[in-house]
């Protein structure tokens, strides 16, 4: 029909990022694996967190969509040169998106994980912007 445009339907694009965080949620660090263990037995109500979650060009550790937290684990590697400067960037950019980023280390996790588990509960509990600072 003269200058009008079909609505047609495309298929959908296939995200690129769905392989890699496979890869990522297969290749758990001991303990991401341990704080995975905790966050499925969290009591709090409308909390559900996903593992390696894209959020972005980027691969949350942890996320819950919903209540708009994150939690990443990090190990040795995460203190020092552009690694620390990355995860500056990083933690930056998921700010803007509105989430709040909670940041351990590998070795809080695998030795106080019930301190851990309760600066999360505080987390998801408090008002948005009042997060606890590990």
């Amino acid at each position: 029909m003269g200058g009008m445009v079909r609505n047609e339907r495309r298929p959908p694009t296939k995200d690129t990022r769905v392989p890699r965080a496979r890869h990522l949620r297969r290749a758990m660090t001991d303990a991401e694996r341990k704080q995975w263990w905790h966050l499925r037995e969290l009591p709090v109500d409308r909390t559900h967190f996903r593992r390696q979650a894209t959020i972005g060009p980027y691969f949350a550790d942890f996320a819950c969509h919903r209540c708009k937290l994150v939690i990443e684990i990090d190990g040795g590697q995460h203190a020092i040169g552009e690694r620390a400067a990355a995860d500056v960037s990083r933690t930056t950019f998921l700010e803007t998106r509105g989430y709040r980023v909670l940041r351990f280390w590998n070795n809080d996790v695998l030795q106080n994980v019930d301190g851990v588990m309760q600066q999360i509960y505080d987390a998801l509990n408090s008002p948005m912007g009042e997060a606890p600072h590990p």
